[in-house]
């Protein structure tokens, strides 16, 4: 019998990187995959979305090309040659990840895993002994009553990344992160596009200030958005595609009915250090519920096994963990929202400032969006939100000051280079 310090189930980005770690920690380790190595993020969610994101918006600046002094004939996008872009990019970063798994001396198997006992798995009719084991089984699309995928009219984001004819009309049920950013794509590729949401406004869980500005940059850009409606009460006939994406539901089937690992509905129970009621066994990523976002999913992996290693054991904190929304325009959060902070604090200080009073967001043409930083009456920083122009990469300024706990004097006093997008930040707090 095979014997282990850590056998991770799943490899998407909490697995590989709890078994990365653990690896380059001495622990001999074993990464367990059923479907694809990298997981939902990288095979069917963030890389291939971000990709096709890519391409919409490199097309909507060769459209106004001619603004820039740039004269070109007319532009359109190979629907086949995209697709293969896109497969050319997973293929890289997987081989990446594949020699990362050879490097670090980890045993990928191939295969089903089933939880038999806290100390052992079963795998293709073998089973395997181990100190510890880290669930990282991920999450699914989410269907509703009354609505489920059939692969061809009502598709996932899977199918949707998948789809070698542009639909010519789109119904998205589900206004969310998912929702948004597909209607982005297909709406710059031609398609007719509505949204339906259920709640009031989209990116449910979002600045609401930013929620409407995105609203209208996607009507502007021809979508019907319908927000409280109920999708059941349309009729899908009127399109030739629907794209349900309501949210994730993870995803906990890797043991056997007599092992009490305890769950709320399929959501994994853990403890502050990732641990289930089980000592031995941990969880981590989407499967765990909280924060689906393969960054989060790749410090919980981490955390999980460091907690493993020591002997004082480190609560995992979500204090700063950034969100970015690839839109056009983009959007990036951090920390807590306006509504959260007024519900917190007595008193909070809120910066805003808009990049249509910025240099360079004339110099790109990329002005329309806001910054909006909150703060304690003490200065101390709360969270931020963004909306504009390289949104998602400025977010990681404030990230850093958030996570090691500056006040807004500490950005303030900052010299921010001129000309630049990041300005702003200094802008904002100067103003």
């Amino acid at each position: 019998m095979l014997m282990y310090d850590l056998i991770v189930i799943g490899a998407g980005w909490a697995g590989f990187s709890a078994a990365e770690y653990a690896s380059k920690h001495g622990f001999k380790t074993a990464l367990i995959e059923r479907d694809a190595l990298g997981g939902t993020c990288l095979n069917y969610g963030c890389i291939p979305t971000k990709t096709l994101l890519n391409t919409t918006k490199l097309l909507s600046q060769f459209k106004k090309s001619a603004k820039f002094g740039i004269s070109v004939g007319a532009v359109s996008v190979d629907l086949q040659q995209l697709n293969l872009r896109v497969t050319e990019v997973i293929s890289h970063l997987k081989s990446g990840i594949e020699s990362l798994v050879k490097v670090n001396k980890i045993d990928l198997i191939t295969g089903s895993a089933r939880i038999k006992t806290p100390t052992k798995i079963e795998v293709n009719g073998q089973v395997l002994k181990t100190k510890y084991i880290l669930i990282a089984t991920g999450s699914r699309p989410m269907e509703l009553p009354g609505i489920k995928f059939d692969g061809n009219k009502i598709i996932s984001s899977t199918e949707a990344l998948g789809l070698t004819m542009l639909p010519e009309s789109l119904l998205i049920i589900g206004g969310g992160v998912i929702g948004c950013e597909f209607a982005e794509v297909f709406l710059t590729l031609g398609s007719k596009v509505e949204i339906v949401e259920l709640t009031e406004n989209l990116l449910p869980g979002i600045d609401k200030e930013v929620a409407k500005k995105i609203e209208v940059a996607l009507k502007k850009k021809g979508a019907k958005i319908s927000l409280k409606t109920d999708a059941s009460t349309l009729d899908f006939n009127s399109y030739e595609k629907v794209l349900l994406c309501v949210g994730r539901v993870p995803q906990s089937d890797c043991w056997d009915g007599a092992l009490d690992i305890q769950k709320e509905r399929s959501k994994i129970m853990v403890n502050e250090f990732l641990q289930t009621n089980i000592p031995t066994i941990y969880a981590a990523g989407d499967c765990i519920g909280g924060y689906l976002l393969a960054h989060a999913a790749s410090y919980e992996g981490r955390l999980a096994v460091k907690n493993m290693l020591a002997n004082n054991k480190e609560k995992v904190s979500y204090k700063a963990i950034p969100a970015g929304i690839f839109t056009n325009p983009e959007i990036a959060t951090v920390g807590l929202r306006e509504e959260e902070a007024r519900k917190k604090y007595p008193e909070i200080i809120i910066k805003k400032f808009d990049f249509r009073a910025l240099g360079m967001s004339y110099v790109i043409d990329e002005m329309d969006g806001f910054i909006k930083i909150i703060a304690d009456k003490d200065e101390n920083l709360l969270g931020a939100s963004i909306i504009g122009p390289k949104a998602t990469e400025l977010i990681h300024v404030l990230t850093v000051a958030l996570n090691n706990g500056l006040q807004l004097r500490h950005i303030r006093d900052t010299i921010f280079a001129h000309p630049t997008i990041s300005e702003i930040i200094a802008e904002t707090l100067l103003h």
